[in-house]
């Protein structure tokens, strides 16, 4: 069974509301779309690493810069359509999209081209207001933003 594990950082807005930071999946696959291409950052990991670990490392990974310190708070898990199991915490912390150095991953594109090509893991990220947020996440992972709004009330 594939695992994943993941930070969600989270602030209020100008508004005083909920937003959380998101990022667009990077590659070929996701280039033009926009619903359901919006995901926690988090990455796979071994089950001999424990998931809190997997989820910090993942988010240096993916972001290229340092886990935020503070309270995190267990979100629990969810099964996505794929068969992957998503354990995700949030975490009350700022962060400017413009200072992420996404990581990178290699595969062939075109398909059977023999061609290789480097694409970023996330292409871009941004926060967004709840509302929005579900418009646009993975769709297992909409539940990780009931449980946040659950616990911020």
């Amino acid at each position: 069974m594939r695992r994943s594990a993941g930070l969600l950082l989270h602030r209020r807005g100008p508004d005083g509301g909920l937003q959380v930071l998101l990022g667009h999946m990077g590659g070929p696959y996701y280039a033009r779309r926009d619903t359901g291409a919006w995901t926690v950052p988090k990455g796979e990991y071994d089950p001999a690493e424990p998931a809190w670990e997997a989820a910090r490392r993942e988010f240096r990974e993916e972001l290229g810069l340092a886990p935020p310190d503070g309270e995190a708070v267990a979100l629990g898990e969810v099964r996505q359509a794929g068969g992957k199991t998503v354990t995700v915490w949030a975490v009350a912390a700022d962060l400017d999209p413009a200072a992420v150095v996404p990581g990178t991953f290699r595969m062939e594109w075109p398909p059977k081209s023999g061609r290789t090509e480097e694409f970023p893991e996330l292409d871009r990220v941004a926060w967004f207001p709840l509302d929005r947020a579900r418009e646009v996440i993975v769709k297992a992972q909409a539940a990780f933003l009931d449980r946040l709004t659950e616990h911020s009330q």
